[in-house]
């Protein structure tokens, strides 16, 4: 017998309360590394109790799990003139289209579900910090307009996950930093809420939720006898980095007059560990516009110049993610060359500490007339030797790119290419086997070689 409309809705409500318990319980399990055997408990009540709700009156009684609508395997087996998902707008996880494209520093779009691998490459990340793809999300939202295909909807990540218990820790450890009397006291308080906000997403968002609380964190550090407390920075820095990594929170952090400033000191004068996190925060606050003419104007670039040239290698890497995701703002392109950034990346390359970051950064900024020349000037062995021998095809169409920017204002250099060529014929095998970019600006230099083969006085 069908149930009435009245017990179709409450099943309907108490699913949904179930799936939020759910939801909290097992971020739980995920993000805490100290997680209590009551919390597994719970979590597989909550699942049993979901699966009386679902399988009791929803008329899949078989208990067999439906294909989504956006996954392959509908996409495969859907009627001819459906139209076919773009490979790159699914999840590498879960084959669907994606609600919520992310970027890894490594440049793979990613879920935030935990694993350390990326999905492509299965490589270990160095860094797991997220930004929002919202470049790719306005793209599959456009192609959903276009075949009249729903948009996925973006999940609430903290609604429903915040407890009453919570909530009260928060305040008790925001008392303890702003009233207590004892200095090691207020101090292990910045402590455990840098530990909360690490391993509980709905902590960041709480936090976000007090317009006092970061002000309260920061005041802290400037206290007489604090302020060049070591310890005390690191674990002030690292809350800001975790706050940083929830989305709202962004326009949040980078409006407060004192968060970037601290950020931008700790740099400077922290620890490794702090300044490679001041880095991972300035890259992750970055993902708004405004929050990149901020940091440009602040005076970041130098310091995390400095970090990508003196850092070690989990440094270097949050350096050069920082530095890239700054320098996508035009107006910070000039006080990148300005304060010796083509220098600083053409050294870290020819190193071999870190090639990848620094290779895109100098691309980057091949644009800029003063880059050009300093290229030209110490770059194209490099550039060359990059194109002819690594097996990395991003790295090729890199360096590709930034030698077709020098080629395109200096004959001499446009010569040198050319012997190369006669040499070993690297252009004219990236104009055959390298990826799209790459074969474009490898033909690119080709036809001005040609030009300028026919014509020797020809300017390029």
């Amino acid at each position: 017998m069908a149930k009435s409309g009245a017990a179709e809705a409450e099943a309907a409500k108490k699913a949904g309360e179930l799936k939020r318990e759910l939801r909290r319980l097992v971020r739980a399990i995920a993000e805490d590394d100290d997680t209590q055997i009551k919390t597994f408990d719970e979590a597989a009540r909550a699942l049993a109790a979901l699966r009386d709700v679902k399988l009791g009156g929803n008329g899949n009684s078989k208990g067999k799990r439906l294909p989504s609508p956006l996954s392959k395997e509908t996409k495969k087996d859907d009627k001819i003139g459906s139209p076919t998902i773009p490979q790159h707008f699914l999840c590498p996880i879960s084959s669907e289209l994606m609600r919520d494209p992310v970027i890894l520093a490594s440049g793979q779009e990613w879920l935030n579900s935990g694993n350390r691998t990326c999905p492509q490459t299965q490589q270990i990340l160095p860094n797991i910090t997220l930004i929002p793809n919202h470049a790719v999300r306005r793209m599959i939202s456009e192609w959903c307009g276009e075949h009249g295909i729903p948009l996925p909807a973006l999940e609430s990540q903290d609604e429903g996950l915040i407890t009453k218990d919570e909530r009260n820790a928060l305040n008790e450890l925001l008392d303890k930093i702003s009233s207590s009397s004892s200095i090691p006291e207020r101090k292990q308080a910045v402590k455990e809420l840098r530990l909360l906000t690490k391993r509980n997403r709905s902590f960041r968002a709480l936090l976000g939720e007090k317009p006092d609380a970061l002000s309260l964190l920061l005041l802290l550090l400037s206290e007489p006898g604090l302020n060049d407390d070591l310890e005390l920075q690191e674990d002030t820095v690292t809350t800001i980095l975790n706050l940083s990594i929830h989305d709202s929170n962004k326009k949040l952090v980078g409006a407060d007059p004192g968060a970037i400033p601290l950020l931008i000191d700790a740099l400077k004068n922290g620890t490794m560990e702090t300044r490679g996190n001041a880095a991972a925060a300035l890259f992750t606050l970055s993902a708004l516009d405004s929050n990149k003419l901020k940091i440009g104007e602040l005076g970041a670039i130098k310091p995390l110049l400095e970090l990508l040239e003196q850092g070690g290698e989990a440094a270097k890497l949050d350096a050069a993610s920082a530095i890239f995701s700054i320098c996508t703002a035009p107006e910070n392109r000039m006080k990148a060359v300005k304060d010796g950034a083509v220098g600083v990346v053409l050294e870290v390359i020819k190193d071999q500490s870190l090639v990848d970051g620094p290779l895109a950064i100098l691309t980057l900024l091949s644009g800029d007339p003063d880059a050009m020349e300093q290229i030209a000037e110490n770059g194209m062995p490099c550039l060359l030797g990059i194109m002819r021998e690594s097996t990395c095809d991003r790295n090729k169409e890199n360096a590709v790119a930034a030698v077709f920017a020098v080629c395109l204002h200096d004959r001499w250099m446009l010569r040198e290419v050319g012997k190369e060529e006669n040499l070993h014929g690297t252009i004219s095998a990236l104009a055959q086997n390298g990826t799209t970019r790459a074969r474009r600006k490898a033909a690119g230099i080709l036809e001005r070689l040609k030009k300028s083969t026919r014509n020797p006085s020809h300017s390029c």
